[in-house]
């Protein structure tokens, strides 16, 4: 059980806030994907605008930059992110918009939910182990059925 803490409760809003920025990106690129009438266009200025803002916050951020040695000691696996990242928002503009958004995000948080509960139990990518409880699997059963309604237009 989760212990509520004045750190969980600035955490939580963030979190939420994240799944509010989501809906909103894929509605937002579904529309760049009109104008551009390609999602691979509109996912590559989605990202050119996301870079650009990531690139002024990186400058001023006040840590230490990495040196060519210390990106070249990353492991491979790690640099997978951005290849996902690409996956992630190329599909989402273009099926969202077929299978509609409220189907969309909840085959997105289950698929989260699934993925995140085999990383968790087992450890992988150097997470810490949580075994899958009956809740857990409760609450992603729960979700499925979610997802199946709103199949139902």
């Amino acid at each position: 059980m989760m212990k509520i803490s004045s750190q969980l409760l600035f955490i939580l809003p963030l979190a939420l806030g994240v799944g509010i920025a989501m809906a909103f990106q894929t509605a937002i690129n579904a529309q760049f994907r009109e104008h551009l009438h390609s999602p691979l266009q509109a996912a590559f200025l989605s990202f050119l605008v996301g870079t650009v803002i990531l690139a002024f916050l990186v400058y001023f951020q006040d840590v230490s930059k990495p040196n060519l040695s210390e990106l070249s000691n990353i492991p491979w696996y790690l640099w997978i992110g951005g290849c996902l990242g690409v996956y992630a928002i190329s599909m989402s503009i273009y099926t969202a918009p077929k299978l509609g958004f409220l189907t969309f995000s909840g085959l997105v948080i289950f698929g989260q939910l699934v993925i995140s509960m085999l990383l968790d139990h087992f450890g992988w990518i150097g997470t810490d182990k949580t075994p899958i409880n009956w809740q857990r699997l409760l609450g992603g059963i729960i979700i499925f059925i979610g997802v199946l309604l709103t199949l139902q237009r």
